[in-house]
Order: C-alpha cells, then sequence, then structure tokens
C-alpha cells in the first residue's frame, strides 16, 4: 500500500508529512532544506511508495495567491519533472503554521522546541496532510 506525502514549502527549509501505508494516521517526518529536496525523494522512495504528493497552497485572507505562490509553483514544477508518475494536489495552508505553534504550545513543549522553525515547518506539513485526508474521505 503506498503512502501519501505532503509538503510544507518555504525557500529556507520544507516541511514534509506522510501517511501510514493504510492512510489513517499523518505523522510529521522530516525538514529538508530545497536544495536537497528531490535527493531525499529519490532515496525515500527507493524503500516506500508514495501514490500522491500534497503541497500547501500559500494563500492570502481574500482567496488569492499570496507572495510565497510563485516559489510553490517552481516547487510544483521541480516534483512534477523529477517524479512525472506522481500526481500532485494543492490544499490550502492558510493558518497551517499558525495552527502548528499553537499545538506545540498545547503539547507542554519548552520554549526552545516551540521556537524551532523545523518543528513548526514539519507540524504544518502534518496538519496539510491531515484536512487533505479530511477533505479526500480517507477516514
Amino acid at each position: 500500500m503506498a503512502r501519501i506525502m505532503s509538503f510544507d514549502f518555504g525557500t529556507k527549509r520544507i516541511g514534509i508529512a506522510v501517511t501510514d501505508p493504510m492512510k489513517i494516521i499523518a505523522n510529521g517526518l522530516t525538514t529538508i532544506h530545497p536544495k536537497d529536496i528531490v535527493d531525499f525523494l529519490k532515496k525515500y522512495l527507493m524503500t516506500e511508495a508514495v501514490e500522491t504528493f500534497v503541497v500547501g497552497e500559500p494563500k492570502q485572507m481574500d482567496g488569492t495567491d499570496s507572495q510565497s505562490a510563485v516559489h510553490v509553483r517552481g516547487f510544483v514544477n521541480l516534483l512534477k519533472k523529477n517524479f512525472p508518475e506522481i500526481p500532485i494536489e494543492m490544499m490550502d495552508e492558510r493558518f497551517t503554521s499558525k495552527m502548528a505553534s499553537a499545538a506545540i504550545l498545547q503539547s507542554g513543549a519548552k520554549k526552545k522546541t516551540r521556537q524551532d522553525k523545523a518543528l513548526v515547518d514539519t507540524v504544518s506539513a502534518t496538519i496539510i496532510l491531515q484536512s487533505y485526508m479530511e477533505k479526500t474521505s480517507f477516514f
């Protein structure tokens, strides 16, 4: 059974989350520098099957593209070029960073952990994936 993988793209870091093979649970996987993403994915896909990539789509409050949308489109094109067999779905990522920070705070994490931007990006990718799974009725 194949997993679903999601990305919270940023120009400094990409948060990555995946489902379990049964597609029941979304788990944070890692955070990686954008220049390393293709090599990381090639290695990952050698051992794990991924059926869909879900990419967070940056939107403003009125639903229009945010400033970072151009970078996300470039990232999507990079995925399409290197992994043409894996379909890509876009998922609204508004508020995911705030939700991630709130979830980390509620977990009782120490201040130093709460300030870890890589952790916030990984949790954001998990929230994007969870939202996608809810939208597509995997539950």
